[in-house]
């Protein structure tokens, strides 16, 4: 089976506590398309409680259970349904991937007083006051839950920075403690320093946060029985933190967790080399840059040149570690990293990271079930924003289970067409798919000797005509204007149910 993750949500997923049961209910139908892996949004309670999508957290070990912030269960729903929702993918064979967010924390519950520095926000190494005393919101003592689970509590020696000072214009204030000299070592120098991001930015130098990290780690696992992570701004954490936290993670849980990172560098492949170098390759990443790439030729239509789609960017160079998608809750319309691939690209997109062998596809919420939200535009107005459901998802996510398997043949020498062929392998046929930015076209492609004679149709129902494979192996195949098809053997015999 080819794996194919799914994010479960996205940033205006409704805030009705109903997601988990959502995921559970859809269980059969994941699988039917192939789902292997569901990536769940951060499940900790946030500093927005129930209105929060999660990536403000204030307590990890509070999964739903417990009476802060305003509220029980999370945005979406109790630790219970959480539970629930992971063991009914799991009893699928479907795995679950919980969001781990711990570069920062928000919402603490006192203030206290220490010293710090005000930084340049566009340059963190330059500091623009000398140190003095501010008073900032960071003890965590967690009232609503008490010791449960954990008695650690959290103060300023745990943090490295905060953007609050009371009686101070906002600003960047960086903590002066006995944990580390200046901002943690980042392997790029944006900003001076990037190790500061938002929130109480966690100090993991701390050797008693690094500690509480770990245990957490063993005991969220232990709750769910996750299967993999999806690890947020590792950009903003230091490589050292997440090889040690990921080391320990497997070896205390014995399972060999799946793990990538969410290091954003569009158009920046060799950041996403140097954090791989850095990391020891223990964790796959988003390819950024293939996300980018496909929202530059959804603009650019037919005078984008599909030959250099796959130019500088992870998937092409370093295919095992390369996580792709198409669009996700950063890159969607109204968010800050606003990048969404437009509609009419998606299928060739999804086409593209679907049914090829380089890559670990992940698609998006939306993509599959569609959405609807209102928010605030750049200049402050209420913009309605509607999220079709892409065309053939369905088709191309069965595609990829029955056909995309076995070699691959590239037919890349057109600006505006892209084709490639599958041979399949002894379990399954193979295919050919054709992609279009411009006018309908006829691809001719090599299919191999074994599918001599053997007709192929449209799997995606463009087309009523079939293709025949002439004695070479060779078959000539068309796809519409500005769209993908995909072809498959046509079975020898019928099958009746």
């Amino acid at each position: 089976m080819n794996a194919t993750m799914i994010q479960f949500f996205h940033w205006y997923s409704d805030g009705d506590g109903k997601l988990y049961d959502e995921a559970a209910k859809a269980a059969d139908y994941l699988k039917e398309l192939g789902i292997s892996a569901v990536w769940f949004p951060p499940a900790y309670k946030a500093d927005g409680g129930g209105y929060s999508v999660g990536y403000d957290p204030y307590d990890l070990y509070d999964l739903g259970e417990f009476d802060q912030k305003g509220t029980i269960p999370t945005k979406y729903g109790t630790r219970e349904q959480y539970i629930a929702a992971c063991n009914r993918l799991q009893e699928k064979e479907i795995s679950v991937i919980a969001d781990i967010v711990l570069n920062h924390k928000a919402g603490g519950d006192e203030k206290e007083k220490f010293h710090a520095v005000r930084v340049n926000p566009e340059n963190r190494q330059e500091n623009i006051s000398e140190p003095f005393e501010i008073e900032s919101y960071t003890k965590f003592i967690f009232p609503g839950r008490g010791d449960q689970y954990s008695d650690f509590k959290w103060d300023f020696n745990c943090f490295s920075g905060v953007d609050y000072a009371e009686g101070e214009e906002p600003g960047i204030f960086q903590i002066i403690h006995d944990h580390g000299d200046g901002w943690e070592e980042m392997i790029d120098d944006e900003k001076g320093n990037y190790d500061y991001l938002m929130y109480n930015d966690i100090e993991h130098r701390n050797p008693f946060v690094r500690e509480e990290l770990n245990n957490w780690a063993v005991w969220y696992h232990n709750q769910i029985k996750f299967d993999g992570v999806r690890l947020d701004a590792v950009k903003h954490q230091s490589p050292k933190f997440y090889k040690e936290w990921l080391q320990l993670l497997r070896s205390n849980t014995g399972k060999n967790i799946f793990a990538v990172g969410e290091y954003w560098a569009p158009g920046e492949l060799y950041l996403l080399e140097k954090y791989i170098e850095a990391t020891e390759g223990c964790m796959s990443l988003f390819d950024s840059s293939l996300q980018h790439n496909f929202h530059q030729a959804s603009l650019a239509g037919e005078h984008y040149d599909l030959r250099t789609i796959f130019d500088e960017t992870l998937t092409q160079a370093n295919p095992v570690l390369s996580v792709t998608v198409v669009d996700n809750h950063d890159t969607q319309p109204l968010q800050e990293l606003e990048a969404p691939v437009e509609y009419w690209f998606k299928p060739l997109a999804y086409a593209l990271i679907l049914l090829r062998e380089s890559g670990y596809p992940c698609i998006f919420y939306p993509d599959l079930f569609g959405g609807h939200y209102t928010d605030k535009d750049k200049e402050g107005n209420d913009q309605e924003i509607f999220l079709n459901k892409v065309e053939k998802i369905e088709e191309l996510l069965k595609a990829r289970q029955q056909f995309g398997y076995g070699a691959q043949r590239d037919y890349f020498e057109d600006a505006n067409c892209l084709g490639w062929v599958r041979e399949g392998d002894d379990e399954h046929p193979g295919c050919a798919v054709v992609l279009s930015n411009k006018e309908a076209y006829e691809k001719p492609m090599e299919m191999g000797s074994q599918y001599a004679g053997k007709n192929f149709y449209d799997f995606l129902g463009w087309f009523p005509e079939e293709v025949t494979i002439d004695e070479n192996g060779w078959g000539v195949f068309p796809v519409p204007a500005g769209n993908v098809s995909v072809w498959v053997p046509k079975p020898d015999r019928e099958i009746h149910s």
